[in-house]
């Protein structure tokens, strides 16, 4: 690994403190576009990634792109966003057909649901999110800065 590595944990997050966690991860890594979120299935990452997308000014038609792959958002800005879900792809080379290395390289942001599907198409910088049930109302979120 490259660069610097940081580790931020919230530990205990309900569904009420999310609005609170992905402003305070946006604000403390500005630049950092891709963002991948690990997590059991059910574990919250869809919940997650529509939060983010309303702190960035996203206000509607956000949903998992479990059958389409990706879905495009854009703020009240007009800025792009893209949401991927790579839970149901069979091989990376399916992602590199979407042109998922373009959407990567964009400079837009991207969130990035089952990465472990498509480990090594992730850029050397990017954020990881992993969403640790506690129990039914809690969660500890882990996020952590590579390259």
């Amino acid at each position: 690994m490259h660069g610097k590595s940081r580790l931020r944990e919230y530990k205990s997050i309900r569904e009420s403190d999310l609005e609170r966690v992905a402003k305070e991860v946006l604000d403390e890594f500005p630049d950092i576009r891709i963002i991948a979120f690990y997590g059991q299935m059910g574990a919250g990452k869809t919940t997650l990634i529509k939060t983010f997308c309303r702190q960035l000014g996203v206000t509607n038609g956000m949903s998992s792109p479990t059958f389409s792959l990706i879905n495009e958002y854009r703020n009240r800005d007009g800025e792009r966003m893209y949401h991927f879900d790579f839970y149901r792809i069979k091989s990376e080379l399916e992602a590199i057909d979407i042109g998922t290395e373009e959407y990567f390289y964009s400079g837009c942001y991207c969130f990035v649901e089952w990465p472990e599907n498509v480990a090594r198409l992730l850029p050397e910088k990017y954020l990881e999110i992993r969403i640790l049930p506690e129990d039914q109302k809690h969660r500890t979120i882990e996020v952590k800065q590579h390259g």
